[in-house]
């Protein structure tokens, strides 16, 4: 855990009052598999942000606690950050808050540090720089792209973005979490060797999720994203993915989406569902034995 002491430069403008920083997390992936432009294996993803997040907060105070009351990865980042820029944090309390359940997908530690660093730079009045909350990033975990406030392809182990893709598309979403945890580490070989097997596939995947990205059309880009859950399925299966598959038609959503190391699967609604559908939704996600949620996932 790190002191809020040290010998470092002071704060550069101490802040007056709280100070936050905030980011959102996702809901799985609309993508997951191989790029091929790239030139060594690696796991391309395009993340789904959702309207669910991670706050830090910062309350300057001589009688505040002198630790970091944050997260393991949490507290690394906040001490990358202070040695990068040289600073050593003023007395105060940090506290935290998040939407976002761990272990299932939705980039809860990456959210986590991002809003870490973003309530670090408003605490020392710097320009936000995204080249260093990559940076740390890259020395502490693969990374959703949740530091960015858009759709990204983005190569989630190198942390490069591959091709930005914009804010034009939104969905509705009904989902579930089924049990269980997917440690990605644990499986990357594992899902390189499956992508190695269906590289035409994926490819002609994230090729109709690209065209649907550009022309703004969200049923091509649930289209491509149903099937991306649909290949890993042969991988990492969802227990409740073919009843999702077989009654997305009568329940009116344009496809279903999966947290592809991660526990999550849903519906996707280009239009927001009224209250006769959200009804029939969840009796039917009731009769798999799941409660479930709904939320905004994109922009739009």
């Amino acid at each position: 855990m790190l002191t809020l002491a040290g010998e470092a430069r002071e704060a550069r403008h101490p802040p007056n009052g709280t100070v936050s920083g905030v980011c959102h997390g996702t809901l799985g992936e609309l993508y997951q598999g191989p790029l091929r432009e790239s030139t060594e294996p690696d796991i391309a993803v395009v993340s789904f942000p959702v309207d669910r997040h991670s706050w830090v907060h910062f309350t300057p105070g001589t009688d505040a606690p002198n630790r970091l009351p944050l997260g393991e990865k949490s507290a690394t980042a906040a001490g990358l950050f202070l040695e990068h820029f040289g600073l050593t944090l003023p007395p105060g309390r940090f506290d935290t808050h998040s939407d976002l359940r761990v272990g299932v997908g939705m980039a809860s530690s990456t959210a986590d540090i991002v809003a870490t660093l973003r309530c670090l730079f408003r605490t020392f009045a710097l320009p936000y720089d995204p080249d260093v909350v990559v940076g740390i990033l890259a020395a502490i975990e693969r990374a959703d792209s949740v530091f960015l406030d858009e759709f990204a392809l983005h190569l989630s182990g190198r942390h490069r973005v591959i091709r930005r893709l914009g804010t034009d598309i939104g969905f509705h979403t009904a989902y579930i979490t089924e049990p269980g945890t997917v440690d990605t580490a644990a499986v990357t070989d594992l899902l390189l060797e499956h992508y190695r097997r269906h590289g035409e596939e994926y490819e002609r995947c994230l090729t109709d999720l690209l065209k649907g990205f550009a022309s703004g059309d969200p049923a091509a880009v649930a289209r491509a994203a149903t099937t991306s859950a649909a290949l890993s399925q042969e991988v990492l299966p969802k227990a409740t993915f073919d009843s999702l598959l077989a009654h997305r038609e009568r329940l009116g959503a344009e496809g279903v989406f999966v947290a592809h190391t991660g526990c999550l699967i849903g519906f996707l609604f280009s239009c927001r569902p009224g209250a006769d559908v959200k009804s029939d939704i969840s009796a039917f996600f009731r009769s798999l034995g799941h409660q479930c949620s709904f939320a905004q996932g994109g922009y739009g």
